[in-house]
């Protein structure tokens, strides 16, 4: 399974309004380039933001990321694409973690659908690093100074 979690030192709200808001992927989200349109309805559950992705050298995919369901501040699952590779669904979880100080558990649970669903057991080992280095960058960029 394909399923990352990190404890980030920030309350609930502030990792979900990141979550929220596809300008910030491109900080944080290994292989997002750019974002180049978002839907005005965003982040209605079938609206999309629209982006550039590459994880390597100069070659980048225009694609985009459509909302399947979201549930402030609690849920937000989306349908991924990388063309031609396919399509997946990259599902965020976040509950508050125990403790004093505001935290937050972020869980992310990344899956190929579609025609790449048979390739999952070989595709996880490789999503799990990603989504890994993912939430330690999302974690840095929501404490840095």
């Amino acid at each position: 399974m394909a399923v990352v979690c990190r404890t980030i030192p920030v309350d609930r709200a502030a990792v979900f309004a990141a979550l929220v808001d596809p300008y910030t992927y491109p900080r944080w989200l290994v292989g997002a380039k750019a974002i180049r349109s978002v839907d005005d309805d965003w982040p209605t559950p079938g609206s999309a933001f629209h982006h550039r992705v590459g994880l390597g050298g100069p070659l980048e995919v225009a694609d985009l990321s459509k909302v399947l369901e979201v549930e402030p501040p609690a849920l937000l699952s989306l349908e991924v694409r990388i063309r031609p590779f396919g399509r997946g669904r990259a599902r965020f979880t976040l509950v508050d973690a125990p403790g004093a100080e505001p935290a937050t558990v972020v869980e992310l649970d990344e899956v190929p659908i579609g025609l790449l669903a048979p390739t999952r057991p070989l595709l996880d080992p490789l999503t799990v690093q990603r989504n890994r280095r993912s939430l330690e960058r999302l974690e840095a960029f929501l404490t840095e100074a």
